[in-house]
């Protein structure tokens, strides 16, 4: 008896892993296209002979015409695959971020919701092509390692199983299938930076570089995931240490750890203080009180926030701006 199509069981053995260790019911985010059906039918088939409960949501971002209907259309396939329950969320998009960044905070924040319903994960459809494009604009944006590592596969609520898949398998298993696909315009439009990284950079790149452009990202944004994993840790056991009953840092030794560790330490220490909003030009700030200390004032942070050094010591003060010390203390010298 022959067995499935080569790319259905590629999609099948992708979320197989995935199903042991994440917990609760599976939600799978279905927007009606090629990757998040393939990943749906994969998740029908597979989930019940793990024991595990599938359903999924679509979200209607109301953004083009007849967008509920096809949000109708995309929970009609999804039943018939037998997931259950199937959401259809509409949701209100902003204008913050333009278009593309609108859209896809009002969808995080809805399938967000549903996990926290449901107390399980929702399963999302990005492909290994996604990481590379991700990895692309990481290193345009030049926002630093963490971005141009990519997506993560496993961030509560947040569960990627396709990174390792190819787009061309996911449209190949639905095609084998015969499960509709709806191919969202904005999908092909070229006013969007991604599409145009998806249509020209990318091909472009495969045909100067002799192909494997693509997985030559993803593998690279893995191997970096796992250095700053490391690093992320070291920073935690770093700080875990120097922190003090007041909620201080040491300026001393801190000053002496890499820059590299020095800076997540500051980074952890801040966003466990409730600081939001952090952007490297902060924490470029914040540093310099630790590597150019020369008796400036106050280092200002988002939310009327700041972190001073006195006493050897940076402290995190809320509402106020002290002035700076017109003489610096012989202990504070580099």
């Amino acid at each position: 008896m022959a067995g499935p199509h080569p790319a259905v069981a590629a999609l099948r053995a992708a979320v197989r892993p995935g199903l042991t260790t994440t917990t609760g019911p599976v939600l799978v985010a279905c927007s009606g296209g090629a990757d998040s059906v393939a990943l749906a039918a994969a998740l029908a088939f597979e989930a019940p002979r793990a024991g595990r409960r599938v359903g999924a949501v679509t979200v209607d971002h109301g953004l083009q015409p007849g967008s509920a209907e096809q949000a109708q259309r995309t929970a009609a396939l999804l039943r018939s695959l037998r997931l259950d329950p199937v959401l259809v969320v509409p949701v209100t998009v902003g204008e913050s971020g333009g278009p593309e960044g609108a859209a896809r905070d009002a969808r995080t924040a809805a399938l967000r919701t549903a996990a926290a319903d449901c107390g399980g994960t929702v399963a999302l459809g990005h492909t290994l092509d996604d990481q590379a494009e991700t990895v692309l604009l990481g290193l345009a944006r030049g926002s630093g390692p963490r971005s141009v590592a990519g997506m993560v596969e496993h961030r509560p609520p947040f569960w990627r199983p396709l990174l390792g898949v190819r787009r061309m398998d996911t449209r190949a298993a639905c095609a084998a299938q015969e499960l509709p696909v709806w191919d969202d315009p904005w999908n092909a439009d070229p006013a969007y930076t991604r599409v145009r990284l998806r249509t020209e950079v990318l091909p472009l790149l495969e045909e100067v570089l002799g192909g494997g452009v693509a997985p030559a990202l993803a593998r690279t944004a893995a191997l970096l995931r796992e250095d700053l994993d490391a690093l992320d840790a070291l920073a935690g056991e770093e700080l875990d240490a120097l922190v003090g009953p007041d909620g201080g840092l040491p300026a001393g030794p801190l000053a002496q750890l890499p820059a590299a560790v020095r800076r997540r330490v500051l980074r952890g220490w801040l966003l466990r203080a409730g600081v939001r909003d952090l952007q490297a030009v902060h924490l470029t700030a914040v540093d310099a009180l630790l590597t150019r200390w020369r008796g400036q004032g106050q280092a200002d942070l988002p939310g009327g926030t700041g972190v001073v050094r006195a006493s050897g010591r940076l402290t995190l003060q809320r509402g106020t701006r002290p002035a700076a010390p017109s003489v610096v203390d012989p202990r504070e010298e580099p």
